[in-house]
């Protein structure tokens, strides 16, 4: 068995590949773009929801308050008359350079769970395919999985969980080719 120690640089060459493939993929590329509407009457729209003075966090009306309500006429009859809304309030903009240390460590993150699940399977001196097939499945499994139950529960658009699904399978392949190009020889 290969320690996770000894997979320090394919955890952060993988992380480093993920973080700039994602720029591309969000930045230059531009398939995201439509992930998310435009709310008509914007200004009118952001201004009624900060004279309520949300804190940030996540909402969802209607919401009732137990599961016994669910059953309740009157809020069947809110989930019925709609709209039905899942929204996240975030704090005033100031900048992305925390979002971006997150998503890095994420990165990371994801990767020493890639090379303790590899060094389980493989050992030192496996060869490259069998090294990239495990660990760029793992890696696959743990940017795309996750995103699926948005959709489901919350009706997240498919075609954003697809897309990501997508970005998933890069995100998985780069990994896998960083662990196999990097995995310790015998």
């Amino acid at each position: 068995m290969v320690s996770i120690a000894a997979l320090w640089l394919p955890i952060l060459v993988s992380a480093v590949l993920i973080f700039f493939a994602s720029y591309a993929i969000h930045a230059l590329l531009g398939y995201h773009a439509s992930d998310f509407r435009k709310v008509p009457s914007e200004d009118a729209a952001m201004d009624a929801v900060r004279a309520f003075n949300l804190p940030p966090g996540d909402y969802h009306m209607p919401r009732p308050g137990s599961a016994a309500a669910m059953r309740d006429a009157d809020f069947m009859a809110k989930m019925k008359r709609g709209p039905n809304v899942v929204m996240t309030v975030m704090p005033p903009y100031d900048g992305m350079g925390a979002q971006l240390g997150a998503w890095f460590a994420f990165c990371a993150i994801v990767g020493v769970f890639v090379a303790y699940v590899t060094s389980l399977a493989l050992p030192a001196g496996a060869p490259y395919m069998t090294v990239f097939r495990v660990s760029s499945t793992a890696a696959f499994m743990s940017y795309a999985l996750g995103q699926w139950p948005r959709t489901i529960w919350y009706r997240k658009a498919w075609q954003t969980s697809l897309k990501e699904t997508f970005d998933s399978l890069i995100y998985g392949l780069l990994t896998g080719g960083a662990f196999g190009w990097l995995w310790p020889s015998v």
